[in-house]
């Protein structure tokens, strides 16, 4: 073997492995995500047992703070999965893609409303997050960790499911696969679109409030 085929292979294998490190931490970050996100009742509780102030506020942000960063992270880590050489070509779970796209709806909801005063946009973000822990939990358990258990649900019939589960199994590509990685792909441009549309609308639009309050003053 020559340094550049030993070297192509290191590059290769290496992404390979970082991507399947990446995608069997990812159950954690999501566990994580949604206790910090179903623990507001505590939480408020326990700002409600508070005397000082200043103590309250610090405690609160905190949890802000912990809460929104596990998701933005947890979102960030599952862009690699709309990239269509490591989802293609790894074999990761099937789901993943949608699973980044509504947990993307999960962020832009956080973003246009006010889900810890609203208590409807909480429980549209709760649903949110809620399928798309669903969608990336379930394939990444029962079709890239099952993969060596094959043998073992041949005995009940279920061998076929790891594969099912994954975009790419030992027989081959998934049909599913490219199917989802596209309309992943097409939601990410629309929901990015509807956003960007919205910002030029809403362009400049913030000051008129603040010009007509001056105006009445004067």
């Amino acid at each position: 073997m020559s340094a550049e085929d030993f070297t192509t292979a290191l590059v290769t294998n290496g992404q390979a492995w970082m991507v399947l490190s990446l995608a069997a931490v990812l159950p954690i970050l999501w566990a994580f995500a949604m206790i910090m996100h179903f623990g507001r009742p505590y939480v408020l509780r326990f700002l409600g047992t508070l005397t000082l102030r200043f103590g309250g506020d610090v405690w609160w942000l905190s949890y802000v703070l912990i809460r929104d960063g596990l998701l933005v992270i947890t979102f960030a880590l599952s862009v690699l999965f709309l990239f269509p050489n490591l989802y293609i070509g790894l074999g990761l779970p099937l789901t993943a893609p949608l699973a980044t796209v509504v947990l993307m709806w999960a962020l832009v909801l956080k973003y246009l409303r006010d889900s810890d005063d609203d208590p409807r946009a909480f429980q549209g973000v709760s649903l949110l997050l809620v399928i798309a822990s669903v969608l990336y939990i379930v394939p990444q358990i029962y079709g890239l960790e099952a993969a060596d258990q094959v043998d073992r649900l041949a005995q009940w019939g279920l061998d076929g499911i790891p594969g099912a589960l994954v975009s790419r199994g030992d027989a081959g590509l998934n049909p599913l696969a490219w199917p989802i990685l596209w309309l992943s792909l097409g939601l990410v441009v629309l929901t990015g679109g509807a956003l960007f549309l919205r910002y030029l609308v809403r362009l400049g639009r913030s000051d008129e409030p603040a010009e007509a309050a001056e105006a009445q003053a004067a």
